[in-house]
């Protein structure tokens, strides 16, 4: 095992556990990878909602997703426990790249990492927007020392 995987949580500042369902798997009998990035997603928004303040139906300005990537490193399946990692990459004046990862429960080595990056805009018009500031502290919480 490589030493970036076992010290790997250190990277990520938020954590959210996340259970595998029956439908996560696919006929190999592991979740199949477009799920992942359901992970990445729910991880993501958890996190702007809990404590970046974000109103997902109402805030004039939303993120959406641009760029992701996963790379899967060891396989999970139904009925495992799931930890999602969260951390901060880079953050740009409308844009932010995040860090995730999935390990099972109480692992210190990653199931799959990735990335994921959101362009903030504004709502009604659909344009690039810069991030809003109290979102923009709250995300730079998550950024690596």
């Amino acid at each position: 095992m490589t030493k970036i995987e076992t010290d790997s949580r250190t990277k990520y500042k938020y954590f959210l556990p996340i259970a595998t369902r029956w439908m996560d798997n696919d006929t190999y009998g592991h979740v199949n990878n477009v799920v992942y990035y359901s992970y990445f997603d729910t991880v993501v928004n958890h996190f702007l909602i809990d404590r970046g303040g974000l109103d997902i139906h109402n805030s004039a300005v939303v993120g959406f997703v641009v760029a992701s990537s996963c790379e899967y490193i060891n396989p999970v399946a139904f009925p495992d426990e799931l930890e999602a990692g969260l951390g901060v990459e880079h953050i740009g004046s409308s844009s932010v790249r995040y860090g995730v990862a999935i390990y099972k429960s109480g692992e210190n080595a990653p199931c799959a990492k990735g990335t994921f990056t959101h362009v903030f805009v504004d709502r009604t018009s659909g344009r690039s927007s810069s991030i809003p500031p109290r979102l923009r502290e709250t995300l730079e919480l998550l950024q690596s020392d």
